[in-house]
């Protein structure tokens, strides 16, 4: 199984690569742990650096399940052929997702430190939809068209037979 997932915060990238490496027994990687700075809270690395670790990561392993809302570091695993899975249920369920979110120790010293930030995160995720660059709907939406393997594009939060079917399509 290669599976890249691609989306908004709070589009459920998280969520449904748990599922999907519950189910399968994949590894499944956040790529904020290739774009920051181990141990430090929203200092980036070095762009080209997080790339050619992503790449190499792909490279090294036969099955994973890779996501996040970074298109250049979805972009690196491109050449591996994933099935590439681009979420984007609308600003609505993403700020809902993002309100309900459980603590995050991998990021975050504490559920407080989280929630002191909960109002940046939801301006973040509206943002979305009229930000350029990277981290934006538009390069989201650039990169799912002009990839020519295995893709999917979800409009709603994946059900069980979604799940299910993923589960198959990837493996």
């Amino acid at each position: 199984m290669r599976l890249a997932i691609l989306g908004n915060s709070g589009s459920g990238k998280s969520t449904l690569a748990r599922n999907l490496a519950t189910r399968t027994g994949t590894p499944a990687v956040d790529l904020d742990t290739f774009a920051w700075e181990p141990g430090q809270v929203a200092v980036p690395r070095d762009p080209a650096l997080a790339a050619a670790d992503v790449a190499a990561f792909c490279a090294t392993h036969q099955a994973w399940i890779i996501e996040g809302c970074y298109a250049e570091l979805i972009r690196a695993t491109l050449p591996h052929r994933p099935t590439l899975v681009f979420l984007e249920p609308g600003v609505e369920a993403c700020l809902a997702h993002c309100r309900a979110r459980p603590w995050e120790p991998h990021k975050y010293a504490s559920k407080a430190e989280q929630d002191a930030r909960l109002a940046f995160l939801l301006d973040w995720v509206r943002a979305y939809y009229t930000r350029e660059g990277d981290l934006s709907l538009a390069a989201h939406q650039a990169l799912f068209e002009a990839y020519e393997g295995p893709k999917q594009k979800l409009t709603a939060e994946p059900d069980e037979a979604c799940v299910a079917a993923l589960a198959q399509t990837g493996a």
